[in-house]
């Protein structure tokens, strides 16, 4: 089994690298091949939203990372996806890439219905916000994340098969048992 880990995380260190980690670590170790990519190092233009590639089937924009991170995700069987909150929502850099390489992950039929090209493939939604909980949750926070991700997933094809919300980072940035559990539980549905 091959899993694509995106960490959309610019903290090396915080709590969505380490939850991140944790879950790649035990996938290796249940014999999965891992591949760990940090959002923020990769080098992606900014989209034209000029359409073409639903069409041409790739980018008119020159080749940059977006091309070599579809193509992992195409390889892949699963995606464990790392993004802290900002403003309710995922990062900027992912949001760019995702919409870079829209065309890789959904396609349409000719009445322009969605056609998911990810069908069967599973995925991890970790998310961290310095929102205390459950504000985190009811004020659209980590939810925020959530949902915009999940958005993008289930419409390329992609089962969720669980997801994980940390709050409250500001007062409570340790990295503690309960996540820990969290991840081990992430990691064994990710991989069944």
């Amino acid at each position: 089994m091959k899993i694509l880990f995106l960490n959309a995380s610019p903290r090396v260190n915080g709590n969505i690298s380490k939850m991140i980690h944790l879950i790649a670590q035990q996938c290796e170790a249940a014999g999965a091949e891992v591949e760990l990519i940090r959002v923020q190092d990769l080098k992606v233009h900014p989209c034209m939203a000029c359409m073409k590639c639903r069409s041409a089937l790739q980018c008119v924009l020159p080749p940059d990372d977006a091309q070599r991170i579809l193509a992992l995700i195409q390889q892949a069987d699963a995606l464990v996806l790392g993004a802290p909150c900002y403003w309710g929502n995922m990062p900027g850099t992912l949001k760019l890439l995702f919409d870079r390489i829209v065309y890789g992950m959904m396609g349409e039929n000719s009445l322009a219905v969605p056609k998911p090209l990810h069908k069967g493939k599973r995925c991890v939604i970790v998310t961290a916000s310095s929102t205390m909980w459950p504000f985190n949750i009811i004020a659209n926070q980590t939810r925020g994340v959530v949902r915009a991700l999940n958005e993008i997933l289930g419409w390329s094809g992609f089962k969720c098969v669980a997801t994980i919300q940390k709050a409250g980072t500001f007062r409570h940035p340790e990295f503690n048992e309960r996540d820990r559990k969290k991840c081990l539980r992430a990691a064994r549905k990710l991989l069944k």
